[in-house]
């Protein structure tokens, strides 16, 4: 035990509520083993954090599109792996804050939710129908008509209202429902740009919405993907309305010193101290999987993190900021667990990222997803078992099913299925389901990044899954997170937290 804890040990045993403060009743076997120890010492360090009361000056919310339990457990084991370590260990950055919660996750519609439904009980405290976009659940998706009257107001839109500066941030699309629940209202997810609108409808697309936003001072960061939805069809983008909505961005400056980006360098050069407005759009439409991605043109999500922080900050009324590791999600639907797991870690790093670069005294920091996936941990593995390879036990025998044939750790309820790869990420899709039932794995490398794990059930894209995910925070108005709680109340944490004004008017 370093100085540190040991006096908060001998503080503890002054008051006789030391976690050890009976450990003369048990055997020196027991309290000399290290587990023993180790947990005596977290359980020090917890009791002693106080509730932090103050008003969350800044809040920043990190979504993981698609990470659940699952997801997260196999992240930390990889992590610990690749470092060397066993993994079981291990911790994820922010799996480390002092305030958690379990969150239930459904629409008001489906059992297994969507993420323009979920995103939406994140962002305005009130669940709705999936796949619609800042709209209450009497709505019905698609239908124009009914925007009027059930509009919702997001927790970024209270925040411009108070003065504070905003940003967006996703390795998605910037228009894709998670990123877009932060700004737009829409009945339809898939209205990104206006070819994707009904005719003569009266709506308008995502990505217009975003560039004539309007709330406050309008949100000072945009960085992410999607180029393709802000330029017209006649210069490699789908717009059928002829505009190139990021030379409108830039042309709405109205005395502002507004930047555009398109690359790493680009961002990197960013003259963030006089520069009040910045909208990075690094690809046409999704950006790389960490694994794929260039570090020589597009940034990594800590690197968007960062440089969004740092514009964001100069505002003394403080900021919202929302964060998606966006290509979870899609790693998981390719069923490559693989990249799923290694955007986890990018998230980590971007977490971590924004904690040196913050203050926990005045900025909430909260950690979650919008929905889990079918991806599953099974079989008996050894410990230190490579979490991405075949099933080993503590006999060193490669086990298998009843078919004779070995299995891995982990696999997908459903989902393509197998399939091994040159490069393993969106080419997934280009593949046939496998439906051929199970496959030898005796010769193939399972941890290899083109490998794509077996599924029970085969379908072209794998789904969401139903289960609750996990919340991780910190900061003011952090200890709110505890128990079961539905999705909409992360809103009125942040409400709370940061004295947004969340009431009627």
């Amino acid at each position: 035990m370093n100085l540190k804890l040991r006096k908060l040990a001998a503080a503890f045993m002054l008051t006789g509520t030391a976690a050890g403060a009976y450990a003369g009743a048990l055997p020196e076997s027991q309290t000399a083993n290290d587990w023993y120890q180790t947990g005596n010492e977290l359980v020090e360090q917890k009791a002693m954090q106080a509730r932090n009361l103050n008003t969350a000056k800044n809040v920043i919310l990190f979504v993981g599109d698609g990470m659940g339990v699952s997801t997260l457990t196999a992240a930390r084991i990889l992590e610990g792996q690749l470092q060397g370590e066993t993994g079981e260990e291990n911790f994820l950055s922010f799996e480390t804050f002092p305030n958690t919660a379990l969150v239930k996750t459904y629409n008001t519609d489906q059992q297994t939710p969507d993420s323009a439904g979920t995103m939406t009980a994140m962002m305005t405290g009130v669940k709705n129908r999936a796949g619609m976009l800042n709209l209450g659940p009497m709505a019905e998706r698609g239908e124009c008509d009914q925007v009027s009257g059930n509009e919702l107001t997001t927790a970024l839109t209270l925040a411009e209202r108070k003065g504070k500066a905003t940003g967006v941030v996703s390795t998605a699309r910037i228009t894709h429902a998670t990123p877009a629940a932060t700004y737009s209202v829409s009945p339809d997810r898939d209205w990104e740009d206006d070819s994707k609108l009904p005719e003569a409808s009266n709506c308008v697309d995502i990505a217009q919405q975003l560039v004539n936003y309007s709330e406050g001072n309008g949100i000072e960061v945009v960085l992410g993907g999607g180029l393709r939805h802000f330029k017209p069809n006649t210069d490699g983008g789908r717009r059928t309305d002829g505009q190139d909505l990021t030379q409108v961005w830039l042309d709405n400056a109205n005395g502002e010193t507004r930047e555009f980006v398109s690359n790493v360098t680009e961002l990197n050069n960013l003259d963030v101290a006089n520069t009040d407005k910045v909208m990075g759009l690094f690809t046409s439409s999704h950006m790389s999987y960490e694994e794929d991605r260039d570090g020589d043109v597009e940034p990594s999500l800590a690197e968007m993190t960062e440089t969004a922080i740092d514009l964001l900050k100069k505002d003394e009324q403080g900021f919202f900021l929302t964060v998606e590791a966006g290509r979870i999600d899609h790693g998981h639907h390719a069923g490559n667990a693989y990249r799923a797991l290694t955007d986890t870690h990018a998230l980590a790093k971007a977490v971590q990222a924004a904690v040196d670069n913050t203050s926990r005294d005045d900025t909430l920091i909260i950690v979650t997803a919008d929905h889990s996936h079918v991806f599953t941990i099974a079989g008996y593995p050894k410990r230190g078992n490579p979490i991405l390879g075949k099933v080993v036990d503590v006999n060193d025998t490669i086990a298998t099913g009843s078919d004779n044939l070995p299995y891995t750790t982990v696999g997908y309820m459903n989902g393509p299925g197998f399939a091994e790869l040159a490069t393993g990420g969106d080419d997934r899709y280009q593949q046939a389901v496998h439906t051929d039932g199970r496959v030898d794995l005796t010769n193939i490398n399972t941890e290899g990044q083109g490998f794509h794990q077996e599924s029970l059930v085969p379908r072209s894209s794998e789904t969401h899954a139903g289960e609750d995910i996990t919340i991780h925070a910190m900061g003011p108005g952090s200890h709110l997170f505890s128990g079961v709680i539905e999705q909409n109340e992360v809103f009125h944490v942040i409400n709370e937290a940061a004295d947004l004004g969340g009431e009627q008017y």
